[in-house]
């Protein structure tokens, strides 16, 4: 039978670990805290985002984490606690559960999200999109 997106939410809440925005944001300037915005870049641009936040799109996800990926990105090997959100904890509880299995051990996701945390009044950060590299100039 197939599975749908609740059940799919469902297991992973039940296996993961869920802070509160209280929580998470007690984590905020910690160098060993790595918030991870997983929300497409028009909600990035629309609402704003965590400070500081390190933002990879849930459709690349995989491939950051992978060390054998050619996507891959060194932070995801680094031992830090990822903390990972969206706008309202669904797709994080899925990032966060895939996160765990592909083996990064510190992981978690905040408890309504992104939505919540604005609603609790947390310091919130203006997008600021990469701007690309003129050509020819050095990566």
């Amino acid at each position: 039978m197939p599975k749908g997106y609740k059940a799919m939410v469902a297991e992973a809440m039940a296996e993961i670990v869920t802070l509160t925005p209280q929580q998470a944001a007690a984590k905020l300037n910690d160098p060993e805290v790595v918030f991870v915005d997983i929300r497409d870049p028009r909600e990035l641009e629309r609402d704003g985002m965590i400070p500081n936040a390190l933002h990879a799109t849930r459709g690349m996800l995989e491939f950051w984490i992978d060390p054998e990926s050619p996507y891959h990105r060194k932070v995801f090997s680094e031992d830090k606690e990822f903390i990972f959100y969206c706008a309202g904890a669904l797709r994080s509880a899925l990032a966060t559960k895939t996160a765990q299995d592909m083996g990064l051990k510190k992981v978690a996701h905040i408890e309504g999200g992104f939505g919540e945390w604005k609603k609790a009044g947390l310091p919130v950060a203006a997008w600021q999109p990469k701007v690309p590299k003129a050509e020819g100039e050095k990566k």
